[in-house]
C-alpha cells in the first residue's frame, strides 16, 4: 500500500488532465504548450540543480548507463530484425516499430516517480537514462530512418542532426551541471531557490500535459500489433534491463531506477519523429496510449516485485 500510495497519485495527475480534456474543461491544444515548458523550462533547471550538486564519480556511473542503456539497445535491435524478417517492413518503419518498443519517457514519467521514491539519487538516474535516450537513441533512430528514406538526390544531414542534439535542452543543462560540478562550485542560496521552484513544477506540469494529450481513439485500428508491442515495451524491456543489473551486480537503488526507467510509457519524441518522417505514426500514437494506460498496473508490479 505504500508504494500504492506514492505511485499513484501520480497517475492520477494523468487521468485529471485527461478528465479536463474530454469533459471540455481545458483544450487538447494546451497541451503542447504545457509540454515544452516542462521540456524546456522545468526539467532543465532540475537537471541542472542535481547533477551540479553531484560528484562526477556518482555522475557517471557506468554499470547503471550499461544496464538501462544496453537493454533497452539490445530491444531496440531485436524488434527492428524482427519487424524486417517477419513482417518484411522498410528499415524505416522497423527503426519506428523498434523505438515505439525501447525509446522510453524517462523525462516525462520515470523522472517524477523515482524523485517521489528516492529524491535527488533518483532525478539524477533519471537524468543520466533521458540523456542516453536523447543522445545516443534519439540520433541512431534518425540516422535510421534517413537512410530507409534515402534516395539518389537525399543524404543525411549531419550537421542538422548534431546540431539538434547539441541544442536538446536536457543534454545542454546535463553538460551545465557537469561543468559546474567539475569546477567544485558552491551553488548560491538564491539561484538554487530559483531552479527548485522551476524543478517542483516540471512533475505537476507534465503528467498534466500527457493526460490532456492522451486519446483513445488511436487505439482503433491493428489492436493485436498494438498489444504486442505494449507488451514488449511494459514487461519484455524492463526485464532484460532487469537482467542485466543482476549480470552487473548494479546496487538494489540503482536496480530500481533502472526498471522503472525502461518500464514507464514510450516516449513522445518517438510520435514527434512518426510525425515528421510520416512512418508509423498511428502505430507509435496507439502504443503511447496504451502504454500510458497500462503502465499504472505494471508499472506498481515491478516496484512490489523488486
Amino acid at each position: 500500500m505504500h508504494l500504492a500510495g506514492m505511485i499513484l497519485p501520480i497517475f492520477a495527475i494523468i487521468l485529471v488532465g485527461w478528465v479536463a480534456r474530454v469533459s471540455g474543461y481545458m483544450p487538447h491544444a494546451l497541451a503542447p504548450s504545457l509540454m515544452r515548458f516542462a521540456y524546456y523550462v522545468a526539467m532543465p533547471a532540475l537537471v541542472f540543480l542535481t547533477i551540479a550538486d553531484e560528484s562526477l564519480h556518482s555522475l557517471l556511473e557506468w554499470r547503471f548507463l550499461g544496464a538501462f542503456g544496453g537493454g533497452s539497445m539490445v530491444c531496440f535491435a531485436a524488434v527492428l530484425l524482427a519487424a524486417r524478417i517477419v513482417r518484411g517492413a522498410s528499415l524505416a518503419s522497423s527503426a519506428m516499430l523498434a523505438a515505439a518498443v525501447a525509446m522510453t519517457n524517462t523525462g516525462f514519467v520515470a523522472l517524477p516517480i523515482l524523485k517521489t521514491l528516492y529524491g535527488k539519487p533518483g532525478v539524477l538516474a533519471a537524468a543520466v537514462a533521458t540523456v542516453f535516450v536523447g543522445a545516443i537513441m534519439f540520433p541512431v533512430l534518425v540516422v535510421l530512418i534517413e537512410i530507409g528514406r534515402m534516395d539518389a538526390s537525399r543524404k543525411i544531414d549531419a550537421l542538422a542532426l548534431m546540431r539538434q542534439i547539441a541544442t536538446n535542452p536536457v543534454i545542454l543543462a546535463t553538460i551545465c551541471g557537469l561543468l559546474w560540478s567539475v569546477a567544485g562550485l558552491t551553488m548560491p542560496a538564491p539561484l538554487a531557490s530559483f531552479l527548485t521552484i522551476l524543478g517542483e513544477a516540471l512533475t505537476p506540469c507534465a503528467l498534466f500535459a500527457i493526460g490532456l494529450d492522451l486519446t483513445l481513439d488511436e487505439l482503433r485500428g491493428r489492436v493485436n500489433l498494438y498489444a504486442l508491442l505494449t507488451v514488449l515495451k511494459l514487461a519484455i524491456v524492463p526485464l532484460v534491463v532487469y537482467a542485466l543489473c543482476l549480470a552487473v551486480r548494479l546496487d538494489h537503488t540503482a536496480t530500481i531506477a533502472a526498471v522503472v526507467c525502461a518500464a514507464v510509457p514510450t516516449a513522445k519524441s518517438a510520435y514527434v519523429l512518426a510525425s515528421e518522417y510520416d512512418v508509423e505514426k498511428g502505430v507509435v500514437g496507439a502504443v503511447i496510449s496504451m502504454t500510458t494506460l497500462l503502465s499504472i498496473f505494471t508499472l506498481l508490479a515491478w516496484l512490489y516485485v523488486l
